[in-house]
């Protein structure tokens, strides 16, 4: 079973100013189950948007953990407002959270990464 996304997002949240970096909910989606994007703002003005990852990178038997892949990475910022504005067409109960950080690494896990244990989100 999933994490409700209102909680996920709140408890990245956490940890993002938890490290002393800056985060913001840009747009709420559906409490139960929207899809978190992931907008990382760099200090040099460029940005990157982590998306949900496809279906076929999880297992059969659903850990309930969220996986996330590249989709943008340090580009304009126009182009990544671009890309939400084109998935909120398609998928208007989506979560985005604003990430002012330079380094995603233990805050989200990617596709292809080793699970972390950190003691916040276990496997």
């Amino acid at each position: 079973m999933r994490l409700r996304t209102d909680i996920f997002v709140s408890a990245l949240m956490r940890r993002v100013f938890a490290r002393g970096d800056f985060a913001a909910v840009e747009a709420k989606g559906a409490e139960e189950a929207g899809a978190v994007f992931v907008r990382q703002a760099f200090r040099d003005g460029t940005e990157s948007l982590h998306a949900p990852a496809p279906q076929s990178f999880f297992e059969e038997e659903d850990s309930g953990w969220r996986l996330f892949e590249t989709r943008l990475a340090r580009v304009e910022a126009g182009a990544v407002a671009e890309a939400i504005a084109r998935e909120r067409r398609f998928d208007s109960d989506l979560w985005v959270v604003s990430v002012e950080t330079d380094e995603l690494g233990d805050l989200i896990e990617f596709t292809g990464a080793e699970p972390k244990d950190d003691g916040f989100f276990r496997r």
